[in-house]
């Protein structure tokens, strides 16, 4: 792979990493919100509706964030029949196939759909419906992630494809 496309690749691959890394550790974050609304629920009679609705969205952030570090590690769900029985410059193939078809027109379709709907979040500073709920900006900052996870893999598709293309250059 040429030095330049190398260096693009790897500072995608970084990006993708790092999110990914925050999407693991909001896991954690999870378990200890989800253990101190049950002590709270069962010990204290007690809870906040903002610590609730927090772990709905804490949950779809590690969804949304992970993505593109999945995509990055090859972990994602793939239908392997023909696959794994192909040849580095046939997965290669395959793989830059599904970028520019799946990938790529997704990604544009997510953007595309969800823009509107998180710039109204933020043109209204949208607070939670819910009475003692997240308060602004916490809502539309959440629903920026519906921005964030579409890019994250449009870069790492490019990351993809650059690799695909070298391994069929035979680089």
């Amino acid at each position: 792979m040429a030095g330049q496309a190398a260096g693009v690749c790897s500072a995608i691959d970084r990006i993708s990493i790092v999110t990914g890394r925050a999407a693991a550790w909001l896991t954690l974050a999870m378990v200890i919100v989800s253990f101190v609304i049950v002590v709270m629920r069962y010990a204290f009679d007690s809870g906040l509706i903002w610590l609730q609705e927090s772990l709905t969205w804490m949950h779809a952030a590690v969804f949304m964030l992970g993505v593109a570090y999945t995509l990055q590690r090859d972990e994602h769900v793939r239908v392997d029949i023909f696959y794994r029985t192909m040849s580095q410059k046939q997965r290669a193939w395959v793989d830059l196939l599904g970028v520019i078809f799946f990938i790529y027109p997704l990604g544009i379709f997510f953007i595309f759909e969800s823009f509107d709907y998180v710039a109204a979040a933020w043109n209204i500073s949208e607070v939670s419906r819910e009475s003692g709920g997240l308060p602004y900006p916490s809502v539309p900052l959440l629903k920026s992630a519906l921005l964030v996870m579409p890019v994250a893999v449009l870069l790492q598709g490019l990351s993809m494809a650059l690799r695909s293309v070298a391994a069929i250059r035979g680089r």
